[in-house]
């Protein structure tokens, strides 16, 4: 397993690149200039030793030296050791609707970013407990595994839309059969499934699909946002001003309605409970005030635990390319500048 401690420092070597541009530059400029001032006559009596060629090759070896040492200011770092890790908690799927009914505003700011704040504060209070999401409309993907990287989690869900699945509807039985399988059943942890919905099924055999969770044993918890009276779906602009509401083939405004029945049945059948979702309320933090009730089970987890660092190897390869470049004489039948500084020493001392 490789990893850089500081990789932070990685984004300096997009300077090198434009040393290296800006060294061809200057070499083009000093080639045009002395062709311009003067003749390869009056060059090689001037400069009877100069080379053309080594001047190119010391500059590139300052530049790779360069680069080694931002790469050993990054300090490499190979893992040497995997263990098993074990941690305890539960495994906690949020499997949350992102159909288009999921802008409606009757609960404020919209039900999507609602569902997006619960999520953010239920992440922020997670300690050893896995969390992953999967998202639906008229078809249903992962979003992001079962993992303890809250801060991944947070990232996905930040860019989190409508427009996340292309398909429209509401296929709340995929998605529940969809986290299902996400699930790693050799593991003896606690497995909740909380779906966030408006409930309008729109797609598949619902029951179904939670009838085969609960009978691996997974708990169903859900979240209704909406009101069952309904509300319009606003339409907004590419400037982010809403334009008007949807509408069906006849031009009627869309009502969208909170379907209670159906995730009151979902939850009873999960051996869950049923919120309705408000403005001012964390329903989220009351299902995992729940689950953290329940009886938390230890699992596994691979991981490095020793590291060690290698930036030694980045920083004698640099030392190396400075030796060359102070070594390496600009002259014609020379190699090695030293050498010569040497032997003057020797012959003054004499």
């Amino acid at each position: 397993m490789l990893r850089f401690l500081h990789e932070e420092y990685l984004w300096v070597l997009a300077i090198v690149p434009l040393l290296v541009a800006l060294a061809f530059v200057v070499h083009g400029a000093r080639h045009r200039a002395i062709k311009t001032f003067s003749t390869p006559e009056m060059m090689r009596r001037l400069a009877p030793e100069a080379s053309r060629f080594k001047r190119p090759v010391k500059i590139a070896l300052l530049l790779a030296a360069m680069a080694l040492i931002i790469l050993a200011l990054a300090n490499l770092q190979i893992g040497t050791r995997l263990e098993e890790v074990k941690q305890e908690g539960v495994d906690i799927f949020i499997v949350m609707d992102v159909s288009l009914s999921m802008k409606a505003e009757d609960i404020k700011p919209s039900r999507l970013e609602k569902a997006k704040l619960e999520i953010r504060n239920l992440i922020d209070r997670l300690g050893g407990d896995r969390i992953g999401l999967v998202v639906f409309a008229g078809e249903a993907y992962t979003q992001f595994p079962l993992t303890t990287d809250y801060s991944a989690a947070n990232l996905f869900l930040d860019v989190l839309d409508v427009d996340a699945v292309g398909l429209p509807g509401t296929a709340i039985g995929l998605a529940i059969s969809r986290a299902v399988e996400s699930f790693d059943f050799t593991e003896p942890t606690t497995k909740v499934i909380v779906i966030i919905t408006d409930g309008e099924n729109t797609e598949g055999e619902v029951m179904e699909a939670a009838q085969e969770a609960a009978g691996k044993g997974i708990l169903i918890y859900a979240i209704g946002m909406g009101s069952p009276n309904g509300a319009p779906i606003p339409v907004y602009g590419s400037s982010g001003q809403q334009t008007d509401f949807k509408r069906d083939r006849v031009g009627s405004v869309v009502v969208s309605r909170l379907d209670e029945v159906t995730l009151e049945k979902l939850a009873a059948i999960g051996n869950g409970k049923y919120f309705r979702a408000t403005t001012s309320q964390d329903e989220l933090d009351g299902i995992y005030k729940d689950v953290s009730a329940l009886q938390k089970k230890e699992f596994g987890v691979k991981q490095f635990t020793d590291y060690e660092s290698r930036y030694q190897w980045f920083i004698a390869a640099a030392l190396l390319l400075l030796l060359m470049e102070f070594l390496l004489s600009e002259k014609v039948n020379q190699r090695f500048s030293l050498g010569r500084f040497l032997r003057k020493e020797e012959v003054a001392g004499e």
